[in-house]
């Protein structure tokens, strides 16, 4: 999944899931169609219940189309893919394995070489700040060096796509925008294909090289919008740019129009 075929790193085509029960059949999203270079960092808003992480676990091949297409590099996706990355809103580490070997736990699941892992597993916890924490238990770290952890997790086999559903949902505002922070900064550093699927605007527009803006169930993407802000930010910086304003602004109104019909 290295050779790039048709220029993008998630190719989404004309996608429909349903979710089929005895009494009903649910449509979470219809005839989303996306297109996410490599290197783009993709922010995905909606108001709750419209499909975006049924959108995330189809691209990760965790849920399977009813009609449409996902396409990772030029490879349709048939099942479950090994080579992206995954991070939850929860941390969901082991509690008895210090940071380090719940970083390593995604090396010892997929085979990985173990000097390359741990090699890897110490420029991550040094990229995100956890340097000194290394055996810490995951009840001696904050909620915010939980994430940490959980990302460098995410980021061990190197994966071209990353997806993140809410990873930061639960922590407080001020924790929330360090996090910001430094994942734009490990996006940059890395080059990984980032999707992200948030509640909050304000986060979207700041991450995103573009922000989707998806409509109530079913989910379909109302607006594609461009975020014309430099890659590097911070968010004194941010957020006083007059862009960013005219954006979250315009996000808002979106999602209310729909909310008032």
């Amino acid at each position: 999944m290295t050779d790039v075929v048709t220029g993008a790193a998630v190719d989404i085509a004309d996608l429909s899931v349903r979710f089929r029960s005895k009494r009903s059949t649910t449509t979470a999203i219809e005839d989303v169609s996306m297109r996410v270079a490599a290197g783009e960092f993709i922010s995905i808003v909606g108001p709750s219940g419209c499909g975006k992480s049924t959108l995330l676990k189809t691209v990760a091949g965790l849920v399977r189309p009813t009609s449409g297409t996902v396409s990772l590099f030029g490879d349709e996706v048939t099942g479950p893919q090994r080579d992206i990355g995954f991070a939850f809103q929860r941390a969901a580490l082991l509690e008895w394995r210090g940071v380090r070997k719940n970083i390593l736990l995604q090396a010892e699941m997929r085979g990985m070489d173990r000097d390359r892992a741990a090699r890897r597993a110490d420029e991550l916890i040094e990229l995100v700040g956890l340097t000194g924490f290394e055996k810490a238990l995951p009840h001696e770290l904050s909620g915010g060096m939980q994430q940490r952890v959980a990302l460098c997790r995410a980021l061990l086999h190197e994966p071209p796509v990353l997806l993140m559903d809410e990873p930061f949902g639960a922590l407080d505002a001020l924790t929330r925008e360090q996090l910001n922070a430094e994942l734009n900064r490990i996006w940059r550093e890395t080059g990984t294909t980032i999707m992200l699927v948030t509640h909050s605007i304000a986060e979207a527009v700041f991450l995103g090289t573009r922000v989707e803006v998806m409509s109530p169930r079913p989910g379909r993407v109302m607006r594609t919008l461009p975020v014309e802000l430099p890659a590097e930010r911070e968010y004194a910086q941010v957020m006083t740019d007059p862009r960013f304003g005219a954006l979250t602004r315009e996000i808002r109104e979106l999602l209310g129009a729909h909310e008032s019909h």
